[in-house]
C-alpha cells in the first residue's frame, strides 16, 4: 500500500476572521479518525482556530474552550460518515491519565470523530504518531499569527 503523502502549510494570518478561514478550509481536508495537536502560548488563536475547524464541520453551536470540563463533544449530522467532533483542551491537566479517566480515549483516532486538543503538548505521550500539528505563533503585528500545520 502506498503511503498517502501529508502537506505542509504555513499561513499568515493578520486578524481572527482570517484564522477562521483557514482553519475553515483545513476541516474539508479531515476525515474521521484525525487528531489536530494545538500548540501555541496563552492567546495566541487555539480556540479561534477550533472555531473555525467546528465552522468547517457545519457545528451551529457556539464553540468555546472546554478549559474546566476538559472536553466536549459535538455531534455531526451533516457528514453521513462523521458522528463527533471532539474538542479537548489540556490546560488543566497534571498527567496523561487524567485524561484517559474522563473518557478521552474513546474518541482518539475513532473513525467517526475529528478531535482537536489544545495544549496538546500537555499529553504528548499519548498523541497519534499521525497527528495533525497546528503550531501558532504570535507575528510582529498584535493582531498577527503565523501558523504551521505539519501532516494535514
Amino acid at each position: 500500500m502506498k503511503k498517502e503523502k501529508k502537506e505542509n502549510v504555513n499561513f499568515q494570518s493578520h486578524s481572527p476572521q482570517e484564522t477562521i478561514k483557514l482553519a475553515k478550509k483545513t476541516a474539508l481536508k479531515l476525515k474521521g479518525g484525525d487528531v489536530l495537536a494545538l500548540h501555541g502560548n496563552l492567546g495566541a488563536g487555539k480556540t479561534v482556530f477550533a472555531q473555525g475547524i467546528a465552522q468547517g464541520l457545519k457545528i451551529k453551536k457556539n464553540v468555546n474552550s472546554p478549559t474546566f470540563t476538559l472536553m466536549k463533544i459535538y455531534p455531526l449530522s451533516s457528514n453521513k460518515n462523521l458522528k463527533n467532533f471532539c474538542h479537548i483542551d489540556a490546560y488543566r491537566l497534571n498527567s496523561e491519565e487524567e485524561l484517559m479517566a474522563i473518557g478521552a480515549l474513546d474518541f482518539l483516532r475513532q473513525k467517526e470523530t475529528i478531535t482537536i486538543i489544545e495544549w496538546a503538548e500537555k499529553i504528548k505521550n499519548i498523541l497519534p504518531e499521525d497527528h495533525i500539528s497546528v503550531k501558532i505563533e504570535n507575528g510582529h503585528q498584535e493582531s498577527e499569527r503565523i501558523i504551521k500545520i505539519k501532516g494535514l
